[in-house]
């Protein structure tokens, strides 16, 4: 199989779970490739998502791995049957690869937990109040590039809407909520839509009013999305340049324990709507 010349995320990712499972059954490159009768350059490949792999030879090395988990290695398979291509690859070439990576981690999602300090998640965003805010960037992104990138965040959103949507819950700082991006009228009828999205069985928005003090990793706004799998859990953290996406298992835990903390010290969803109602009728329009 030839290499591959663009890595998705998830293609990544399923290498790297078949690294791990080589490595909890205590193997070696050599000895496993001694063991599935394949030659390392080829194992190592897999493993860091160069080549790809079938789910039949997925499931074949999970079973000479010996691996208990029936639940992850079907998991796994159902990474390695994926095929075609998701909206996503429609933009790819023009915007950020980590911006494609994060729609395709949000399609396969079961669950998705967010923290945003100065932004409003964009899975919420309205489409004047994310123009808004593609806007401020430096240097300002031209006319067709910004058609672009309102395009993609505004699709990002269906996921909400497919037949089985993601649980989400979405913890909004008030610092979030008070930044009037594109004016007034502009935040009022965003946080208007947060109400809205707010109905919605699946969507849970809590906010973390000043009076909370501090929490967890203040300083970064997060998306941890849930896998099928706990293993296929995967953390997405801005950052000045673009976005990180970390799989680490301690890294994975630290995250899970500052969400929790982090939720413990926000309002209960109805004390929220509550909250952002009031923001939103204290705006001077």
């Amino acid at each position: 199989m030839p290499p591959r010349k663009l890595l998705t995320v998830r293609q990544r990712r399923l290498g790297t779970e078949l690294r791990r499972l080589r490595e909890h059954a205590g193997l070696t490159l050599a000895q496993a490739a001694e063991r599935l009768g394949a030659d390392r350059t080829t194992i190592s490949n897999t493993e860091s998502g160069r080549f790809g792999v079938s789910p039949q030879r997925v499931r074949a090395w999970a079973d000479h791995y010996k691996c208990p988990d029936e639940a992850y290695v079907d998991a796994l398979v159902a990474m390695a049957s994926e095929r075609g291509s998701g909206w996503w690859e429609h933009y790819r070439g023009e915007l950020a690869e980590d911006a494609l990576d994060l729609a395709e981690l949000e399609h396969h999602a079961a669950a998705i937990r967010s923290v945003q300090v100065m932004y409003m998640p964009g899975l919420l965003q309205t489409e004047a109040y994310a123009r808004s805010v593609f806007g401020e960037s430096v240097p300002p992104p031209s006319p067709t590039r910004q058609r672009r990138l309102l395009s993609h965040r505004l699709q990002r959103r269906d996921v909400l809407d497919r037949p089985d949507p993601p649980t989400c819950t979405f913890l909004i700082h008030e610092a979030a909520l008070r930044m009037t991006y594109g004016g007034p009228a502009v935040a009022r009828s965003q946080l208007v839509h947060l109400l809205e999205e707010s109905e919605r069985g699946n969507v849970a928005i809590r906010v973390i009013p000043f009076a909370a003090g501090g929490f967890p990793f203040a300083s970064s706004s997060a998306h941890y999305v849930y896998g099928v799998v706990p293993q296929l859990d995967t953390v997405q953290v801005d950052t000045a340049t673009g976005s990180s996406f970390i799989d680490a298992e301690t890294s994975l835990v630290n995250w899970r324990v500052a969400l929790d903390r982090t939720e413990e010290r926000s309002l209960d969803p109805d004390r929220s709507r509550g909250f952002i109602r009031d923001i939103a009728q204290s705006m001077e329009v």
